[in-house]
């Protein structure tokens, strides 16, 4: 009899992951190596500089850039995280900053590199729902970006050296920063009610933002015809038992990420965190749309480029 051949792999564990990490959903051909990456951005990175995985977990605008340049791994339509990002972007309340369009002249820190998906995501709300000039912003980094190939907008700096971008938001040296956490009294989202406009804005146009994909590298999938489909199966399978146990258990009694998907249910009485291309189509073209206006990719991908092809 021959020995399964097992992947290794780079995926978080969450609720939707659990049953794979623990044995009781198993794929049919392979079993999954499961590597315990500390913080999961590190799998990313080490996935698009060295394609050191098997399978990972992987930003979703980290893996445009990395397509746009040619790295050798395709994304399975397997949907790991999913958030809102209206409160991304927190501001200091005494440079007079009081609506978004008062960010453009001003600088704005962004959380590690300028492809990090939140803050694709946040700038696309800025833009498309508050009427924000991207091109009018100074975007200053506090990072690099994992797609060391990457070039910048000529708009976007690096932070100087031996400081944070907390530290530049409270000393007023930036107006805005999106992901920072930052507990101070001059400091405050930029979006008022911020959680709730992100449920205002999936109950009014649907807007869902897609945050992490699963990527496979390309040799195995060319090797293996039906290995995509057994990946993707195997996730789904756990996904729906974690769906299931989501919608029986009160909200009060789930932990806080899964609140979020849990009000999703609550709101469209449909799966929180669908899996498959057509169920996300309008999303995964606006994200493509987005990292075109901003910078990102520079020809407009497919989504049968990005997608490998599953039921």
């Amino acid at each position: 009899m021959m020995s399964r051949p097992t992947l290794i792999t780079a995926v978080q564990s969450l609720g939707h992951t659990a049953a794979l990490k623990d044995g009781s959903v198993a794929p049919r051909g392979f079993d999954f190596g499961f590597e315990e990456v500390p913080k999961i951005i590190q799998a990313f990175r080490r996935m698009v500089r060295g394609n050191e995985f098997d399978i990972s977990e992987m930003a979703i605008t980290t893996y445009l850039a990395a397509r746009q340049h040619g790295k050798e791994f395709t994304a399975l339509p397997v949907f790991l995280v999913r958030a809102f990002h209206h409160g991304a972007i927190m501001v200091n309340t005494r440079l007079g900053i009081e609506r978004p369009t008062d960010l453009e002249g001003e600088r704005v820190g962004v959380n590690r590199g300028y492809t990090v998906t939140t803050g694709v995501w946040a700038r696309s709300i800025l833009q498309h729902e508050h009427g924000v000039d991207l091109s009018k912003v100074t975007w200053v980094l506090s990072g690099d970006e994992h797609v060391a190939e990457f070039q910048a907008p000529a708009n976007v700096v690096p932070m100087a050296p031996g400081r944070s971008l907390e530290d530049l938001l409270v000393a007023g040296e930036i107006a805005a920063a999106i992901g920072v956490e930052v507990d101070h009294p001059d400091v405050r989202p930029l979006i008022p009610d911020a959680r709730q406009a992100g449920f205002e804005a999936l109950c009014t146009h649907g807007h869902y933002p897609i945050n992490h994909t699963l990527v496979v590298r390309n040799a195995l999938l060319e090797a293996n015809p039906g290995l995509a489909q057994d990946i993707f199966d195997a996730f789904a399978e756990a996904k729906r038992r974690y769906v299931e146990r989501l919608a029986s258990t009160p909200l009060d009694q789930l932990p806080k990420a899964d609140q979020t998907y849990k009000r999703v249910l609550q709101i469209t009485g449909a799966d929180p965190l669908p899996y498959g291309i057509e169920p996300n189509r309008a999303m995964l073209e606006a994200v493509i749309g987005y990292a075109r206006e901003q910078g990102i990719l520079t020809r407009p991908f497919t989504l049968d480029e990005l997608f490998a092809r599953v039921d």
